[in-house]
């Protein structure tokens, strides 16, 4: 698994630590977690999603990505 050095002030990482350790989870799995529920996705999630939402759409390959491209850009500018 790899792994990263992020900074975060003194008053985060300990709230961070001490959530992990009520939980008891790893800083690491609160990390993915709030990763996940951010809808910060793999490139494969990604493309699962974007086949399952085509099926269900009726919309071609070009269409759907087109779509998918637009909300994708349209939900980061908030």
């Amino acid at each position: 698994m790899p792994r990263m050095t992020i900074n975060l002030s003194t008053g985060m990482h300990r709230a961070l630590k001490e959530e992990a350790a009520r939980r008891g989870l790893t800083i690491g799995r609160i990390i993915e977690q709030s990763l996940e529920l951010a809808g910060v996705k793999t490139s494969e999630q990604a493309e699962e999603l974007l086949a399952r939402a085509r099926e269900h759409s009726g919309l071609s390959e070009d269409e759907a990505l087109r779509l998918a491209v637009a909300e994708t850009r349209r939900a980061r500018r908030r």
